[in-house]
């Protein structure tokens, strides 16, 4: 199946690599909003366009299916939601190395990079990221949009809410919430549940930034996105539920 990737940024190159060892899909180019990088090659991959060409890119290289390749959690959930009304359909680019339970239900436009372990009984939402290494141990749900980064330990019985960023092994203890775009800092040893919209650090870790609630929708399109007029695309990405 020919495919896509739409993001030619570091996390690309991660998610070509992953593609490449997987072998199931023909990656046929990149797709990025920064016209500076348009003919140019990725790891040997064209960049061939942006999401606003889709429709002839579609028809010119014969593409059926789309992963978005972008760290930040609200365009990556946008971007998803615009190849899809674009006719393609969503795929997983999960790393050979990677080790899931069989019991593990797995979302659409998933990146489970090489060494992450995930337990049995777990729930991975669409448009997450489980980075290099990290662990998801049993029962544990993830929810749309989330980012588990590079060696991250999540124990049993987690929820992770939608849009929640985890950073760079921090470890979360058994049976917490974390709240819809809270952040963990990296290295923060959480012991209870988080806030919405808040973010931790330390070990343990404590709250050292709020925002209001009224901001909630902030992290589905953020403003620097829907000014910049090359992307507005994301104009049209209904936003979704938590």
């Amino acid at each position: 199946m020919n495919c896509v990737i739409v993001g030619c940024g570091g996390h690309g190159r991660v998610v070509l690599d992953i593609l490449m060892a997987e072998g199931e899909h023909r990656v046929v180019g990149f797709l990025d909003s920064n016209a500076d990088v348009h003919g140019r090659r990725v790891d040997g991959v064209p960049v061939i366009g942006d999401l606003m060409q889709l429709e002839r890119l579609r028809h010119e290289y014969d593409i059926e299916a789309a992963i978005v390749a972008i760290g930040d959690n609200g365009i990556r959930r946008a971007f998803a939601d615009a190849c899809e009304r674009g006719g393609l359909q969503l795929i997983n680019a999960i790393h050979p190395s990677a080790n899931i339970a069989h019991q593990t239900t797995v979302g659409r436009n998933v990146v489970i990079a090489a060494g992450a372990l995930v337990c049995a009984h777990c729930q991975i939402g669409d448009s997450v990221i489980l980075n290099t290494g990290c662990i998801v141990d049993h029962e544990t749900m993830i929810g749309t949009a989330v980012h588990i980064c590079p060696g991250a330990r999540l124990a049993g019985r987690v929820t992770v809410e939608a849009g929640a960023f985890v950073g760079i092994g921090a470890t979360i203890v058994q049976s917490v919430r974390i709240g819809y775009e809270a952040v963990i800092g990296a290295g923060a040893v959480v012991i209870g549940s988080v806030q919405p919209l808040t973010t931790v650090v330390g070990v343990p870790a404590k709250t050292i930034k709020q925002r209001d609630v009224e901001d909630w929708s902030s992290w589905l399109i953020p403003k620097h996105f829907m000014d910049n007029p090359r992307l507005k695309i994301a104009e049209e990405a209904d936003l979704p539920t938590l």
